[in-house]
């Protein structure tokens, strides 16, 4: 092996590596917050909601004693604002998942661990993860071959390998064709098999994936491999010094009985409306009146569209025994 070859690599091997490899981008000490914002850091209302879910989860498992299992869980920051805002007389058993080591000072009542626990009954809740489940990529060459990408780490550059076959080819031919020359996607296969994975995982109860996403009907054609850091945009190179994302083909994911919805909608099932307070208020309690003109501002900005809003949820429902 000559040492141009092995400078290049498919996407999918390359991001586990630029990620979660020595000195990967989600394993260094600021974590995801430091670079990006999510709708956990935008806003506590998130977590109030999700909280509401995992209550109303207990209800219909008929206990009091639920867990709680945040996949991709970054440094607690989920955690630590669905335990602040579950009722009195629930007990929630926690789990981080998470490649990074345990934040410190989290909750001790969280168990930290690097793969989802098996057999629990309760809330799988999965904000922001499967976008960063590594996929390969695929372009369609001059000929109208469909072809793997290969990308090499140090500054990105872009190659064609060889042919996609098996069940990569199939996976496309069944949720993202390509056909015109220049043409992309993402192979979303290992979300599909790893969200699977996570849902199968529970003994009863709901697990809920919230991402950046889209299906069939609308897939962007030359696809949405990106990087981030620092809160900008930036482009993807594999080399551990930004997040390497993209979004992820949620109907795929949804094989097996998952119903989806905008977190626009989901929201506002779980109660966070971004409609202002009645003027009235600010009359007869115009500090009530501030602290609701505040939550409003949240509640849109988790809400709106073209923005986090927008981000797709797919809930699933595993009734158990």
């Amino acid at each position: 092996m000559t040492d141009e070859t092995c400078q290049w690599q498919g996407w999918r091997e390359a991001t586990e590596q630029a990620l979660y490899g020595p000195g990967g981008f989600f394993l260094r000490p600021e974590g995801p917050a430091g670079h990006f914002r999510t709708s956990v850091h935008a806003s506590p209302l998130f977590a109030g909601a999700v909280a509401r879910l995992l209550t109303g989860v207990a209800e219909e498992l008929g206990t009091d004693e639920v867990a709680f299992v945040d996949v991709g869980a970054g440094r607690g920051e989920l955690l630590t604002g669905v335990l602040a805002a579950v009722p009195e007389g629930l007990s929630v058993r926690a789990y981080g998942v998470e490649r990074a080591d345990r934040p410190a000072g989290l909750d001790p009542r969280v168990e930290w661990t690097d793969r989802v626990p098996r057999g629990v009954r309760g809330l799988l809740f999965a904000n922001e993860w499967l976008d960063n489940v590594p996929v390969d990529v695929a372009a369609v060459d001059e000929t109208g071959a469909v072809r793997y990408v290969e990308v090499r780490a140090a500054d990105g550059a872009e190659r064609l390998g060889r042919v996609v076959e098996g069940p990569d080819a199939e996976w496309l031919e069944r949720w993202w064709p390509l056909a015109e020359p220049g043409e992309r996607a993402e192979i979303g296969r290992p979300r599909d098999e790893a969200w699977a994975a996570a849902v199968g995982a529970l003994a009863a109860g709901t697990a809920a994936a919230v991402d950046y996403g889209h299906v069939r009907e609308s897939r962007p054609p030359f696809g949405t491999l990106t990087g981030f850091r620092a809160g900008r945009e930036v482009s993807a190179v594999p080399d551990g010094s930004c997040d390497v994302t993209a979004h992820v083909a949620m109907d795929a994911c949804a094989v097996g009985g998952g119903e989806l919805t905008t977190q626009r909608e989901a929201l506002r099932r779980l109660g966070v409306s971004g409609d202002r307070p009645p003027l009235a208020l600010a009359s007869s309690d115009p500090a009530a009146y501030v602290r609701a003109l505040g939550g409003a501002g949240e509640a849109a900005e988790l809400t709106a569209r073209g923005g986090l809003g927008d981000f797709l949820w797919l809930v699933h429902r595993v009734p158990g025994l």
